[in-house]
């Protein structure tokens, strides 16, 4: 993952020393191509400090949050236009590198300003600027009183990011909007400390289904991110952060089951603690969450990292219908249109948005409903999920 990492830095700069071919072609003001690398070196020399710092507390990981939202401001729409410059050469190269045409590096600004705009929305408006997602899923051994049962899930609400109320109720009314019969929270409700949760409790208390509301843990809920002034100090914020589930209505289930019951036939609701691979915790146990679930049960699974369903569940002993996981975000940046899917997350996560299925077993991935690292959404926009389950011989349908 590092080496990745390694190779984005990489390709950012160079698409920066590409594209200030275009800045001094038309300018030859000193002062103006001199400006033009501070801000790379503002950043770099930020992100050096801040990634020296990222365990002492909250406030170095705010400062790398805001740095990881200015490089993309700087570089993205860099990237994304240089192609345009690139076209140019591939003719200058079989016409002697004559200099230049000025237009071309005036359409290259221009493609990179319009990027920047759109970053600019993203940052600001895109933030709440919440899809509603739908699913139809259909299975040949759903009991006949769930034929048409809905879900809706919600993932990586990230409190302590959070700052816009207007917007966030906007978010809690559209899932409730969408009456379903049952509400699912698949983990990090906070950056890294409960408290960050108490200004928002009220507000997301008002979430609803009539069949209740159930949730998981995330990565980021268990505080593992900043260091605590002692081991019983981070031991008292997870055990704030369950009762904190339960002020806001949400069953907690920690590698556990419970079963819900609809005319007189019944469906298994498995939660598991989070479970990651690439150095995250797994404090998962799925053998111990199915303890008591009979074999034939219909079951739907609770995993935040949906790095569990890839490396666990699809091939457990054990058929588990439906996983519904979250973590990834999208990177809350990339592309989706007209089908097409794209982000940087891909390489990192081989299921990373939306639905997914493998012998006869699904996972959904949400785009999660807050932020974090980067303050805002570009392209991959929050997301509530709503899922209806049919009795059917059928394959998977997409509404």
């Amino acid at each position: 993952m590092a080496n990745r990492l390694l190779f984005i830095l990489l390709l950012f700069l160079v698409a920066d020393v590409y594209f200030y071919q275009a800045i001094a072609m038309l300018t030859q003001i000193s002062l103006i191509r001199v400006l033009y690398w501070f801000p790379d070196v503002l950043l770099i020399t930020g992100i050096t400090l801040a990634i020296s710092a990222r365990r002492l507390g909250r406030s170095a990981q705010n400062m790398m949050s805001w740095l990881i939202t200015g490089m993309l401001l700087a570089f993205v729409p860099k990237l994304f236009a240089s192609p345009i410059l690139l076209a140019e050469d591939v003719f200058r190269l079989f016409r002697g590198f004559p200099p230049r045409n000025i237009y071309i590096s005036e359409a290259t600004v221009a493609v990179a300003g319009i990027i920047f705009l759109i970053f600019l929305f993203g940052l600001t408006r895109g933030k709440h600027f919440y899809r509603i997602r739908r699913e139809t899923l259909y299975f040949p051994d759903l009991p006949e009183a769930f034929d048409g049962f809905t879900i809706t899930q919600l993932s990586d609400i990230h409190s302590g990011s959070l700052r816009d109320r207007k917007g966030v109720k906007k978010g809690i009314e559209l899932a409730n909007a969408q009456n379903s019969d049952l509400l699912l929270f698949t983990g990090d409700l906070v950056n890294n400390m409960a408290s960050e949760m108490d200004p928002w409790i009220s507000d997301f208390a008002k979430l609803k289904a009539p069949y209740g509301k159930y949730a998981v843990l995330g990565n980021h809920d268990y505080g593992d991110y900043i260091r605590w002034t002692s081991s019983l100090a981070k031991h008292e914020n997870l055990r704030r952060l369950k009762e904190i589930h339960a002020e806001l209505g949400f069953n907690l289930l920690l590698n556990q089951s419970v079963t819900l019951r609809k005319q007189g036939q019944s469906i298994a609701l498995i939660g598991v603690e989070n479970w990651g691979k690439g150095g995250f915790h797994q404090y998962g146990d799925l053998e111990k969450a199915l303890k008591g679930v009979a074999d034939d049960s219909f079951k739907i699974l609770l995993s935040h990292d949906p790095s569990h369903w890839d490396e666990v569940t699809v091939d457990h002993n054990q058929h588990i219908h439906l996983t519904l996981a979250g973590h990834t975000h999208g990177l809350q940046f990339g592309i989706e249109l007209f089908g097409f899917k794209w982000s940087p997350i891909q390489y990192f996560y081989r299921q990373w948005a939306g639905l997914y299925t493998k012998d006869g077993r699904y996972l959904y991935v949400n785009r999660g409903f807050g932020y974090h690292g980067l303050n805002g959404r570009v392209g991959v926009w929050p997301e509530i999920t709503v899922l209806t389950l049919k009795r059917n011989e059928g394959t998977i349908a997409t509404a």
